[in-house]
Order: C-alpha cells, then sequence, then structure tokens
C-alpha cells in the first residue's frame, strides 16, 4: 500500500508469520515442504495462539484425488527438511482447505476455527 505522502507498505504477508518461543517462522517455508510429499494437493500453515509459546504452528493438509496420507512419514519428511521448532505441531487431514469467490486461501478462518473450538472446550 502507498499513504498519502509516497510511503509504501508491505501488508498482508508478514501477518501470517507465526511466533514461536521467540522464533520467527514463516508459512511458506513449511507450506514448501508440505508440498514436496507426493499425497499433498494442499497445503496451509497458520499459528495457532499458544499461552505457553505465544503460537503452535499447525498444518492442514489435503491429500490428492484417491490418496491417503500417511501422517508420520509426513512428519519425519518435516523433520528432515525444517530446523525442529518449524516442524508444525499438529497436523489435520482436510477434503478441502476455505476460500474466497476469487479462489484466494483463508488461513484467518482456519484459525478462527481453532479459537472457537478451544472456547467451546474452555466452556465445558
Amino acid at each position: 500500500m502507498m499513504d498519502e505522502d509516497g510511503y509504501f507498505y508491505i501488508v498482508g504477508r508478514k501477518k501470517e508469520m507465526i511466533i514461536v518461543g521467540g522464533f520467527n517462522i514463516y508459512p511458506q517455508g513449511v507450506e514448501g515442504v508440505l508440498y514436496e510429499h507426493p499425497d499433498v494437493k494442499e497445503a496451509a500453515v497458520v499459528g495457532i495462539p499458544n499461552q505457553e509459546n505465544g503460537e503452535t504452528v499447525k498444518a492442514y493438509v489435503v491429500p490428492k484425488d484417491g490418496c491417503q496420507i500417511d501422517l508420520d512419514g509426513l512428519r519425519d519428511q518435516c523433520y528432515l527438511k525444517l530446523t525442529r521448532y518449524k516442524v508444525p505441531k499438529e497436523f489435520e487431514i482436510r477434503d478441502s482447505l476455505p476460500r474466497n469467490t476469487v479462489g484466494k486461501l483463508l488461513k484467518r478462518l482456519l484459525v478462527q476455527e481453532e479459537q472457537e473450538k478451544e472456547a467451546r472446550e474452555n466452556a465445558n
């Protein structure tokens, strides 16, 4: 974006940055490793708010048609290619990921779902 004085500002991507125990994690790097798995069609990585470390890395993956994703194998691949703190602590297999009408992935909806789920659990 450009403000009225002509200064440019980067918006969007920085908001997706995940902070775990003071370390910065960029979801795109983790997603790249997930996409290297032969059975992964789509992937999204988000930071889920966590009181201990700030955020927890969670990966949502959609398998290719007719494939099943071995989460242990996927996790092992992440440990081989990523620094330990960047490896997702949670994985969730989904049929699809939320998108807007133009097709853009809506990661904020994934985070919102997690927050609502935690609120329900805490209410019980």
